[in-house]
């Protein structure tokens, strides 16, 4: 037997092995939101099954070669359709979270078998401080690779459906590839090999398929038609048409719909507007849509330049090319007064002295610790010193309705980060009762009329904007800091209960 040629078996068993469970905990992060508890519940089945499969492999006595081929056929099989069943179980109805679970249990069960009896069958070859230690090193390797391909490389070109598909495809192949590797132990192959030739071929079809799988997916669990399906290194950006308009989803979660878009981006934008003294340097972080630089872009007399924050270069690309969106942000990324930037809000606001005179907080809402960072008394403190002297900021705060004690974690965050606050919401179809917070370290009454052309809002209906009902008014909230991350599990409660 080649020894560096087990060795490099090692390898990519490790690699496929945490790519399937990566692929997973992603899948469970995009289709049930909280991240944090995806990821943290799926690595700990996974491993729990890793052990199970370890204490198996102990009852395994004759044709340790044989078990082991057909073992990795079956990983192989499990692991390459794992994205297209998780999926298709999602889109039915089903009991997604027994079939998520269930799946990770019989393919860490499947994996842990492996190495145990892969080493068996190698104690021939090598000492066993020596069998341990390469076997460790290659089992290890390949979980680095898997980590930095995944977020790199698989997911932005590939997809979950179809890096599913080809690691499973790869998986087969090393079942195929070990039939001649193992030969010497392995007696009669020919069975084997049948076998590792129908999975392959039945993987590398899947793979062909992946796009088709994909689309198909992706129209069952959104209810219009899907016209554009893109994943990018942060996010899984889709946007949907049907005879009222488009609408665009991010991770699964509604950013906007065309139909009535425009009241969120009016709220958002005009109080801050009419609440600032000067209005001659304005900052966007998030926003990538375009959407709200356009009714910033109302104020073109007096704006001097707007400098737009958004992570993902494709979401901005997108709303600068794309027909229908460029249409209905009024092509505002194409302005010469519009500066767009790609880079994390955080990390940029660290490294600029830049001040405004507005700033516009559009991110999404914080369902996971990677968007409530953006929601700290740290982040509110970084931007409080990039405003100007009587500065005004304005932040998407969820919904008052929905996610109460959410929205009144951000206002009290911000007065803890020493602003001033004027909380208000509105009512957009698509979203429900939705919030925002206008704050400031100055006075925050309405100093400037709004702009003609708006379709919603009007000077006489602003003030009932600042009016909150019984069931929204203010309710005790604790103080969202980098360290605690409250708001997250606020949010995931709240949210929880009304889906």
């Amino acid at each position: 037997m080649n020894r560096s040629l087990l060795f490099f078996t090692v390898l990519i068993i490790a690699t496929c092995g945490l790519i399937y469970e990566l692929i997973v905990g992603t899948l469970a992060s995009y289709l049930l939101g909280d991240s944090i508890t995806q990821f943290s519940t799926v690595i700990g089945v996974y491993l729990f099954a890793l052990g199970i499969g370890a204490w198996l492999s102990g009852f395994i006595d004759k044709g340790l070669a044989q078990r082991f081929v057909e073992i990795e056929l079956a990983v192989a099989l499990c692991g390459g359709i794992s994205a297209p069943f998780l999926f298709a179980t999602f889109a039915s109805g089903a009991s997604f979270r027994v079939a998520l679970y269930g799946m990770v249990l019989v393919i860490g069960t499947l994996v842990g078998l492996e190495i145990p009896l892969l080493m068996r069958i190698m104690k021939e070859q090598l000492e066993f401080k020596d069998l341990v230690s390469r076997v460790l090193t290659f089992d290890y390797l390949g979980s680095l690779f898997a980590s930095l391909l995944f977020p790199m490389v698989l997911v932005p070109r590939l997809g979950l459906v179809r890096t599913s598909l080809v690691f499973g495809l790869l998986n087969g192949l090393v079942g195929l590839w070990s039939t001649w590797l193992l030969a010497p132990v392995l007696g009669s192959v020919t069975r084997l090999r049948v076998k590792a030739v129908l999975v392959s071929v039945t993987l590398l079809v899947g793979v062909a398929m992946a796009d088709a799988m994909t689309s198909l997916f992706e129209e069952q669990l959104y209810n219009d038609e899907v016209v554009h399906a893109q994943s990018t290194p942060y996010q899984r950006i889709i946007v949907t048409r049907s005879h009222r308009g488009f609408s665009l989803f991010l991770n699964g979660n509604l950013q906007f719909s065309s139909v009535d878009e425009y009241r969120y981006h009016e709220a958002l934008v005009h109080p801050a507007f009419q609440a600032a003294v000067t209005r001659g340097e304005v900052l966007i972080l998030g926003g990538g849509d375009g959407l709200a630089a356009r009714e910033v872009l109302r104020y073109r007399d007096e704006v001097k330049r707007v400098t737009l924050v958004d992570l993902d270069g494709a979401m901005t690309r997108l709303a600068l090319e794309a027909h229908e969106l460029a249409e209905l942000n009024g092509r505002s990324l194409a302005d010469p007064k519009l500066r767009v930037i790609n880079d994390d809000a955080m990390q940029w606001l660290s490294n600029t002295d830049e001040k405004f005179d507005v700033v516009i907080v559009d991110f999404p809402d914080p369902n996971n610790f990677s968007l409530g960072k953006l929601y700290t008394t740290r982040f509110y403190a970084l931007l409080g010193r990039h405003l100007n002297e009587h500065g005004v900021t304005v932040i998407q705060s969820t919904s008052p309705l929905f996610a109460r004690r959410s929205y009144w974690c951000i206002d009290t965050t911000l007065q803890a980060a020493g602003f001033k606050t004027r909380p208000y919401h509105v009512w957009v179809p698509s979203f429900g009762e939705w919030g925002y917070v206008l704050a400031g370290l100055g006075d925050l009454e309405p100093k400037h009329p709004l702009p003609e052309g708006l379709r919603f809002l009007t000077d006489d209906t602003m003030p009932v904007l600042f009016q909150f009902p019984k069931d929204m008014d203010r309710v005790p909230a604790e103080v969202n800091r980098l360290n605690n991350q409250v708001l997250v599990h606020y949010y995931e409660d709240e949210w929880r209960r009304w889906n």
